[in-house]
């Protein structure tokens, strides 16, 4: 079994959609990635800062969720990073209200002992320069490392950004950014400039139109799951790389064929993130019912 260690945000969202509204619930990069990828039952940690406002019941369900918290910094005078957004009618658009980015602001991540040696790195969306201090404090070459960007890492330090690209192993991104890394609006032509780059995998995100996954000179069209209900989109996408790095975590080898079977994987755990508000349908997800939904979007 692969140790997975995940670099990302745990937060407080107040979120509100045509559905319904929240405020000041569990959110956050790192908590979707930890929660989701507990699915598989391996050996998990986060490396993330919150501030003395963070609830104890909260690192409590990291904890039952078999996730390691030791990378979790703790600033006793601090306030947690804090996002408030509201999507519009369609689900697609959204207007974020409030980012105040608090004790996120001067955030050094410090990655425990007893992960320095992790098969499996998960950067989430941060400065390139917190993904590259990272990959420095470990032991070993990682067996793989994921990489999640967005686009204004693109406009503001792209130098940064390209050298930490120069050393993943596979790349998550959407359509729009993989456009605007290569200037190309052919996928298939971006996935090759890409890899030019260094990764060795690719996954290409197209919302509603599922993803495409590109490696080994082969690539697959991976379809969404046709949810019939979508209450809140917030995590979605840190939850689909949540399943995929806890599933390659599980696996032996690392192919082609698992990195394919990890996105459907994600896509399946998505697809219950967004049926409710934050985090609520997938804790202590049963992994039978999403071998369901993986067994449909297979077929």
């Amino acid at each position: 079994m692969n140790k997975l260690l995940i670099v990302g945000t745990v937060a407080f969202d107040s979120i509100e959609t045509p559905f319904g509204k929240v405020d000041k619930i569990l959110g956050g990069s790192g908590m979707y990635i930890g929660i989701s990828s507990s699915v598989f039952n391996i050996n998990n940690a986060i490396v993330s800062v919150v501030g003395g406002d963070f609830p104890e019941e909260y690192l409590s369900l990291f904890k039952n969720n078999q996730i390691d918290i030791s990378g979790i910094e703790i600033i006793k005078g601090g306030k947690t990073f804090f996002w408030e957004g509201i999507y519009h009618e369609n689900m697609n658009h959204r207007d974020t209200i409030t980012t105040d980015l608090n004790v996120l602001a001067d955030f050094n991540p410090i990655v425990p002992n007893n992960y320095k040696n992790a098969e499996i790195v998960l950067l989430g969306n941060l400065h390139p320069s917190i993904q590259l201090s990272v990959l420095k404090q470990m032991n070993l070459k990682p067996k793989l490392v994921i990489l999640d960007t967005m686009n204004y890492w693109m406009d503001n330090t792209l130098d940064e950004l390209i050298n930490v690209i120069s050393k993943v192993d596979l790349l998550c991104i959407n359509d729009q950014e993989a456009e605007q890394l290569t200037g190309e609006s052919d996928l298939k032509v971006a996935a090759e400039k890409i890899s030019e780059l260094g990764p060795k995998f690719l996954i290409i995100k197209k919302g509603e139109f599922g993803s495409l996954v590109f490696g080994e000179d082969d690539y697959y069209n991976c379809p969404i799951f046709p949810t019939d209900k979508v209450k809140d989109p917030t995590g979605a996408g840190d939850t689909f790389a949540g399943g995929l790095a806890g599933f390659l975590a599980s696996c032996s080898k690392i192919t082609f064929n698992e990195v394919k079977k990890g996105v459907m994987y994600g896509t399946a755990i998505a697809s219950y993130c967004i049926e409710d508000f934050g985090p609520n349908n997938i804790m202590n997800l049963d992994i039978n019912l999403i071998e369901q939904r993986v067994s449909k979007i297979k077929k």
